[in-house]
């Protein structure tokens, strides 16, 4: 059997030149412009992909994922995973069942914490996987294929969305978030 999981990359996307990186900055003056991104970006959900979100605690990266959750399809209550690390989510995607792992790493003191907990494994072309904090787990986390930071502007946010793989760019382009 393959191995599907994602491969180890411990270089930062920092590293990585601009002209690999395909991104967009839109206001979010509102939750409900928040929201609405959440939204969009569900219609964009495939089997494998990785984002990360980055921002300051209370900037709406879970709101946004709650958002993304529920125009997926998921029903029931999201909270944020900070005390549990990792929440799973069932989700229907093209008439297929997939799982949405969101993990909130904000509480994670070493990045061999994510690895002992076996969350390496959930990392894999069949699953998404959202993570908030992923600056905590440097190092042991793949590189994500799209990254998004959320930052306080006024009494609203400013996102920037970052396409870092093909599967990221191809999220991107077709993402249809109306402009400011």
């Amino acid at each position: 059997m393959p191995d599907t999981k994602a491969p180890l990359i411990t270089q930062s996307t920092k590293q990585l030149t601009e002209q690999h990186i395909m991104h967009l900055t839109r206001q979010l003056a509102t939750p409900a412009e928040t929201d609405v991104l959440g939204h969009c970006l569900a219609d964009q959900l495939v089997p494998g992909l990785i984002i990360y979100l980055h921002g300051e605690l209370g900037v709406g990266k879970t709101a946004l994922t709650r958002a993304l959750l529920h125009a997926a399809g998921y029903s029931g209550h999201v909270k944020s995973p900070t005390y549990t690390l990792a929440e799973p989510y069932e989700v229907i995607l093209s008439d297929q069942s997939v799982t949405i792992m969101h993990f909130d790493l904000y509480r994670m003191t070493s990045p061999d914490e994510f690895l002992e907990a076996g969350f390496r494994d959930v990392f894999n072309q069949s699953t998404i996987c959202i993570v908030e904090w992923p600056e905590n787990g440097k190092g042991v986390l793949p590189l994500p294929d799209l990254e998004l930071f959320l930052t306080v502007a006024g009494a609203g946010r400013v996102v920037e969305l970052r396409a870092i793989t093909e599967k990221g760019k191809t999220c991107l382009t077709q993402l249809k978030f109306p402009p400011n």
